[in-house]
């Protein structure tokens, strides 16, 4: 008989403590600090080694100190296959919330790079179309900072419809709160269309790109040799294809520019833009005028010492400043309230209208009359750019297209013509005729068809010919032209000027005159939308 030698049975292990509220929150508080750390020891010095902030560090930048409130920060993708699985980082890439700027609401989205790259997948576009869902809700505006590598490739068309959900919200929230696009990393392919789609786009040089295909792409395609920053960089976008409203050197100074832009918008298109408490005299005369603007209409100067002396305390906050100059476009106060200002440029090209300065100032138009903004346009400009380049590149439909956005605008609109103001760009540039509210004119105005040489030219082109001093006859009827058609006052006494002013007074004429205009009241016809020129 075998004896069988019995083991001591180990006692049972003690039942673990039923949690508490306290070790729940002790458990979140974990969580939370592994969401802010990123997915890796490390993560955030990399983002720093590519010269570029966090996320997170980012929002902090742009919000009020404190004011930041994040939602859905314990989301995570639910995608399977292709390691997806293993990988599943709270928060999916993207941080989304509200808070405050100069103490009003603004909703937010920031890509963090450190996460999937900041690629788009389901749960990422989902928290997106969340925050957009809650600032057009909430009527407030909406401020996204881009740096992410696209579509998440491993979702595959989730992915793409993503995109989708937020360019349809896109749409739907323009010209009803105001959104602003900050370019602080790559942006390529489709998720470049939702900065496009924007009010505003800001860069930062050496870390933002935008395009469409890559220099990869395009090599294989075309066999041009090109870099990111050559092909879709920050100054090409703000100098030369006018994405972007400006480009910066750094990320603080591209925010801070960001929140200043917002302190002059209103939070939505039922509000009036707000208002600050003037520090400037809105009778205060302006001495400089007279000697800022030569009388001699060839005579180049800068149109931006004629604005700055004109708005309150000189701020004058301009967009697309290095992107067709030839037109001066920008937000500042006149007695605490906000106006847009649209203004010729003579010392770019005299201030000639073309292709790039109508599509400017249509879509600047556009933006102020969305969000009840009173419109001041100041004219001297000597027509539209002649040429065989602009007439096949479509210089009439572009140039429609700055006709339109004013005869379109309902909100408050006043032009002054500091000096010439000729043919079809006198026009396009506010005129009475297309309904400016008021139209002012300086005592140096000259307002006609055309300059007094070319119409010397044309009207007594055969007198002249035959004249037996051809130079004489020419100068004579020069003469005559400008004496009887091009004199200061002949726009005022047809009724095409309200009034020719003292430059000194421009300041008190265009507060005293927004300020009766402030209740204005006009109905657009019924109709689903215009058929603008594109």
């Amino acid at each position: 008989m075998t004896v069988t030698e019995e083991r001591p049975v180990a006692p049972p292990a003690p039942a673990a403590p039923p949690p508490t509220t306290r070790s729940r929150l002790t458990e979140l508080e974990l969580i939370r600090q592994l969401a802010h750390e990123g997915p890796a020891p490390g993560a955030s010095d990399q983002q720093h080694a590519r010269g570029k902030l966090t996320a997170r560090e980012r929002v902090e930048l742009l919000l009020d100190q404190g004011s930041f409130t994040e939602i859905e920060p314990l989301r995570r993708h639910r995608a399977t296959g292709f390691g997806l699985e293993a990988r599943r980082p709270h928060t999916d890439g993207v941080v989304t919330g509200w808070g405050t700027v100069h103490g009003r609401t603004v909703f937010v989205y920031a890509h963090d790079f450190r996460i999937f790259g900041g690629a788009l997948g389901e749960a990422h576009a989902a928290k997106i179309h969340k925050v957009m869902d809650l600032a057009l809700a909430a009527g407030a505006p909406l401020v996204s900072l881009n740096d992410g590598a696209g579509a998440r490739i491993q979702e595959g068309v989730s992915a793409l419809a993503g995109y989708g959900g937020i360019f349809t919200r896109n749409v739907a929230a323009s010209g009803v709160i105001p959104q602003l696009s900050v370019m602080l990393g790559p942006c390529a392919g489709g998720a470049a269309y939702s900065p496009a789609l924007t009010d505003f786009v800001f860069m930062v040089r050496g870390i933002s790109q935008m395009f469409i295909t890559g220099p990869d792409v395009v090599q294989a395609v075309t066999g041009e040799q090109v870099t990111h920053n050559a092909l879709g960089g920050a100054d090409v976008h703000a100098g030369v294809s006018g994405v972007a409203a400006g480009a910066y050197d750094d990320e603080a100074g591209c925010l801070e520019d960001v929140r200043h832009l917002l302190s002059l918008l209103p939070a939505n298109n039922r509000e009036l833009p707000p208002h600050e408490p003037p520090s400037d005299d809105p009778e205060r005369r302006c001495e400089a005028l007279l000697d800022l603007v030569p009388a001699e209409p060839n005579q180049a100067y800068d149109i931006h010492r004629v604005i700055e002396e004109v708005v309150d305390d000189g701020d004058f906050f301009e967009v697309q400043p290095s992107w067709a100059a030839n037109l001066v476009c920008g937000l500042a106060r006149l007695d605490g309230h906000v106006v847009g200002v649209v203004a010729n440029q003579p010392a770019v090209t005299a201030g000639v209208l073309d292709i790039a300065a109508s599509e400017k100032g249509a879509r600047f138009v556009q933006f102020c009359d969305s969000f009840n903004i009173p419109l001041v346009t100041l004219v001297d400009v000597p027509g539209f750019l002649p040429g065989v380049g602009q007439e096949h590149a479509g210089i009439i439909r572009h140039g429609a297209k700055l006709l339109y956005a004013y005869c379109n605008a309902t909100v408050p609109r006043i032009s002054l013509v500091l000096r010439k103001a000729y043919g079809g760009a006198y026009i396009v540039m506010d005129s009475r005729s297309i309904g400016a509210d008021l139209a002012f004119a300086w005592p140096t105005n000259e307002i006609a068809v055309m300059g007094a040489e070319g119409a010397a030219n044309v009207v007594f082109r055969r007198e002249i010919a035959a004249a037996a001093d051809p130079e004489a006859a020419r100068a004579r009827r020069i003469a005559e032209y400008k004496s009887e058609l091009m004199h200061p006052y002949y726009a005022a006494e047809r009724g095409l000027v309200d009034d020719v002013i003292d430059p000194r007074d421009t300041r008190a004429v265009l507060i005293r005159s927004l300020a009766m205009l402030r209740t204005k009241h006009r109905d657009l016809p019924s109709r689903k939308h215009g058929n603008q020129p594109t």
